[in-house]
C-alpha cells in the first residue's frame, strides 16, 4: 500500500472546511471511469479475436504435418521430461513456424516472457490450462513450476499467473 495506515485514516476522517466544498467529483470520476472502459476495450477486443483464432496455424502446412507426427509422442511424455524436450527439438521447422506465428509463446519473442504483452500472457495461461486437460491426470497447478523454470519466469509473475488461474477456477 503506498499510503501508510495513518495517512489513509486521516484522509477518511478529515473533512475540508465548509467554504471549500463546492467541487463535485462525480463528473470527473464518471469521465475517468468511461475513459478507462474505453481503454480496456482494445485488449478485450484483442483477447476475443485471439480466442477465435488460437493455434489455427496448426491446421495448415507446415505445422499440420509436424503436429500429426509428434503430438502422440508429446502426449505420452511427461511435461518437462527429457523425452518431452527431445520431442520438441525433433519437431524442428514445424514448431519453429508455430512459435514464429503465435505471440502467446515465449519463444516468439527475442526476450522470451519479458517481450510479451498482458494479452500474450493471458492467452499463454489459457493455452497451458487447456493443454493440461488433454492427458489423463493433467494438472495446471502441478505443471506451473516446470513452466516457470523453463521460461525463467520471475517469482512475481509466477504469483500473478497462479493468482489468475486460481481466480478463474483453473487450479
Amino acid at each position: 500500500m503506498w499510503l501508510s495506515q495513518g495517512a489513509a485514516a486521516a484522509i477518511r476522517t478529515t473533512r475540508p472546511p465548509e467554504d471549500t466544498v463546492t467541487y463535485d467529483s462525480r463528473p470527473d470520476t464518471l469521465t475517468h471511469s468511461l475513459r478507462v472502459g474505453t481503454l480496456m476495450g482494445a485488449p478485450i477486443k484483442e483477447l476475443i479475436d485471439r480466442s477465435t483464432r488460437h493455434d489455427l496455424s496448426k491446421v495448415e502446412p507446415p505445422e499440420r504435418e509436424t503436429y500429426d507426427a509428434y503430438v502422440p509422442r508429446l502426449q505420452a511424455a511427461e511435461y518437462g521430461s527429457d523425452e518431452y524436450r527431445a520431442t520438441l527439438v525433433a519437431m524442428g521447422e514445424g514448431l519453429a513456424h508455430h512459435y514464429a506465428h503465435n505471440a502467446h509463446h515465449p519463444e516468439h519473442h527475442d526476450r522470451g516472457v519479458a517481450g510479451m504483452t498482458l494479452v500474450d500472457l493471458i492467452e499463454m495461461l489459457a493455452d497451458w490450462k487447456a493443454a493440461t486437460e488433454r492427458p489423463p491426470g493433467g494438472d495446471l497447478a502441478a505443471s506451473l513450476p516446470a513452466s516457470v523454470e523453463r521460461f525463467g519466469i520471475s517469482d512475481q509473475l509466477a504469483a500473478i499467473l497462479t493468482n489468475t488461474a486460481r481466480h478463474y477456477g483453473w487450479i
